[in-house]
């Protein structure tokens, strides 16, 4: 019956509008039988429901000061007089009109201003192409961003993540530890169809990884995009670490978010082969 005063309070401190406080009570009885009548007998008032185990009788209401809107009770005699049941139900909504009166004196009706630890949910959007900033290795960010801080992030879909604080201070705190993290190095806005001069960081097999500017993740740019025709390898056209090469930009794959860059169009296609159908 505590746990029902307990939540009313709390559910008020929370601020949810309550029509009114409830409060719950346990009755108990103790009685001496002879011949199978009650000859006398007494009632137990309390919250924490011991003359369950010492009694005859356990018998719980809950309600506010108008009425009553739980009832419960274990009784472990063969029957019960109506005098006596009158009496419990009396002896119940009296004491808890008084627990109401007791609770009243601490809060008396739904909070109206957010508490400072109140817990808070917000939606946060993050570009596709910064989700590794966000996420770290093995998600590593969020876990250390949850034991320091109790914030919990999770991912709605590819660009939404929903953001769970323990409170508006850890909710800041959180949020700005994020920005922080994704901010480090502001990338510059690139033109869609500008030219820009690459440098090749490395080399792979399937192509070569460039960047445009200082601090910049490096970008594949594929077999597919360094010339018009088919090659195997970067090394067929002279690339190697260090070499800087023209490169046009054609946005972010919708998908990943890496760039899109290309060589080949900036380059003329090889010239047709000839062929001579004259075989004289």
């Amino acid at each position: 019956m505590a746990s029902v005063c307990g939540g009313s309070l709390a559910l008020l401190d929370a601020g949810v509008a309550l029509s009114a406080p409830a409060a719950g009570v346990a009755v108990g009885l103790v009685s001496r039988s002879e011949g199978g009548h009650i000859q006398d007998y007494r009632l137990l008032t309390d919250l924490l429901g011991i003359e369950d185990y010492m009694g005859d009788m356990d018998f719980k209401v809950a309600g506010t000061k108008k009425g009553i809107t739980a009832l419960q009770a274990d009784v472990k005699l063969p029957g019960l007089p109506l005098k006596i049941v009158m009496e419990s139900v009396q002896k119940a909504c009296d004491a808890k009109s008084k627990i109401i009166d007791i609770m009243n004196q601490c809060i008396d009706k739904p909070r109206q201003g957010r508490k400072e630890n109140m817990p808070v949910m917000e939606e946060m959007e993050v570009e596709a192409h910064k989700r590794a900033k966000l996420l770290g290795i093995g998600g590593s960010n969020l876990k250390k961003l949850y034991l320091e801080t109790g914030v919990q992030i999770s991912p709605i879909d590819e660009t939404r993540y929903s953001v769970f604080a323990p409170s508006q201070a850890a909710m800041d705190e959180a949020k700005a530890r994020v920005s922080a993290a994704l901010n480090t190095e502001r990338t510059p806005e690139l033109e869609f169809g500008a030219i820009y001069t690459a440098k090749v960081v490395e080399v792979r097999d399937i192509g070569v990884l460039v960047t445009l500017y200082s601090g910049m993740s490096p970008a594949l740019v594929h077999n597919t995009q360094l010339d018009h025709r088919k090659i195997m390898h970067p090394s067929v056209l002279g690339l190697d670490v260090g070499s800087e090469i023209q490169v046009k930009y054609f946005g972010r794959d919708p998908v990943s978010g890496q760039l899109r860059l290309s060589r080949k169009v900036l380059t003329s296609p090889p010239p047709g082969i000839v062929r001579k159908l004259d075989k004289s």
